[in-house]
C-alpha cells in the first residue's frame, strides 16, 4: 500500500470575519493581521508531521494487525479515551469566558453520554436500521453528529466509553481490563498527564491553542485510517466486533475542529490574546500526541505487552 500524506486544511479568513468585516467591526488591517496568523497556525501547527505523517495509523489502515496487537492498540486507546475526561472537565472549569465553558461543556456531557439533539433531524427520524448498519453508521436512538447537548437526552449506554467497551469485549477485554492508569504505558500516560496540563491549562492562551491543536489533529484523518484497518479486520476475522465508537468519532470531528476555529476567531481579537503561548500549548500537546503514536509503533515493532 502506498503512503498516504494526510494534507493538513489550509486556513482562510470565514464568512464569519468577512462578515464582520463588511460591516465595520474589523479593519481591512486586523483582517489581514488575522489572515497572517492563520498562515502561521497553518505552518507551525497543522503541518506537524503527527498529523501529516502518523506511521502507527498508516500501518494500522492495512488491517494487518494481529489479535495480540489489536488488544494493545484498544487497551492503550481506551487510556486516553477515559483520561480525556479529566481534561475535558478541568477546560471547563477553567473557562475565562461563559461561552468558552459551554463550548467545553458540549464536548464533555457528550462524551459522558448526552446525545447531540437537532431540532432539525428528529433522532426517531428516517427509515429503521440493521443492527449492522446501526454499528457503523451509529444508532440513531443513541448518536447524532451534529446539534447541540442542551437539550439532549442523556443515555448511558451512548456514553464514548460505553462504545469503547463494545469493541474491547469482541477481543476478550472486560470493562476491568481497559480504561484505568494501571492499563497504560509510559508514552499513552504522559499524552494523558499532557491533556490535563495544556488543553485543561489554567491559562486561557496556553489552553486555546492546546485546544485548536487537539481538534484539528482529530479531524485530520487518523480516525478514518483507523476505521479503515479495523473494517478490514472485522471483514476478514472478527465478523462481530462493534465499531460505532471508532465510525461516530470519524464522522463527528470535523464538526468539533470548526468549532475551534470559531472560538479562536472570538478570542483573537481580545487585547488579552496571546500569540507565543498560544503557539506554545499547540506544539506541545502535538508533540504529546507524538509520544503517544510513537509509543504505540514503537511497541508493535518490539513488543512488550501489558
Amino acid at each position: 500500500m502506498t503512503f498516504t500524506v494526510v494534507p493538513a486544511p489550509k486556513l482562510a479568513l470565514s464568512h464569519r470575519i468577512q462578515d464582520r468585516l463588511a460591516q465595520g467591526d474589523l479593519t481591512a488591517t486586523q483582517a489581514r493581521e488575522f489572515q497572517r496568523f492563520l498562515t502561521d497556525v497553518d505552518r507551525k501547527l497543522l503541518h506537524h508531521r503527527i498529523i501529516t505523517h502518523n506511521a502507527y495509523t498508516h500501518w494500522f489502515s492495512q488491517g494487518k494487525a494481529t489479535d495480540a496487537e489489536l488488544r494493545h492498540f484498544i487497551r492503550q486507546f481506551s487510556v486516553f479515551s477515559n483520561q480525556f475526561l479529566m481534561a475535558a472537565l478541568l477546560k471547563v472549569i477553567n473557562a475565562p469566558t461563559l461561552e468558552q465553558s459551554r463550548a467545553g461543556r458540549e464536548i464533555l456531557l457528550n462524551e459522558l453520554g448526552v446525545i447531540y439533539r437537532n431540532p432539525a433531524q428528529p433522532i426517531q427520524a428516517g427509515r429503521p436500521l440493521s443492527p449492522e448498519d446501526k454499528d457503523r453508521q451509529g444508532d440513531p436512538e443513541l448518536v447524532q453528529t451534529q446539534g447541540t447537548v442542551d437539550g439532549g437526552i442523556c443515555r448511558f449506554q451512548a456514553a464514548h466509553f460505553e462504545w469503547l467497551t463494545g469493541v474491547a469485549a469482541g477481543l476478550g477485554l472486560g470493562f476491568a481490563d481497559i480504561g484505568k492508569r494501571r492499563h497504560g504505558r509510559p508514552t499513552t500516560l504522559h499524552f494523558c498527564e499532557a491533556l490535563q496540563r495544556l488543553y485543561g491549562s489554567d491559562d486561557p492562551q496556553i489552553a486555546e491553542g492546546a485546544s485548536f491543536a487537539v481538534e484539528n489533529w482529530a479531524a485530520a484523518g487518523f480516525w478514518q485510517q483507523l476505521e479503515d484497518g479495523l473494517t478490514q479486520i472485522k471483514q476478514a476475522r472478527h465478523p462481530h466486533l462493534r465499531l460505532a465508537f471508532f465510525t461516530w468519532h470519524n464522522r463527528v470531528e470535523a464538526q468539533h475542529a470548526g468549532h475551534t476555529l470559531e472560538e479562536l476567531e472570538a478570542v483573537y481579537f481580545q487585547p488579552s490574546f496571546n500569540r507565543a503561548k498560544f503557539f506554545q500549548g499547540g506544539a506541545e500537546i502535538l508533540e504529546a500526541i507524538a509520544v503517544f503514536w510513537d509509543g504505540l509503533n514503537d511497541d508493535r515493532l518490539n513488543p512488550i505487552y501489558r
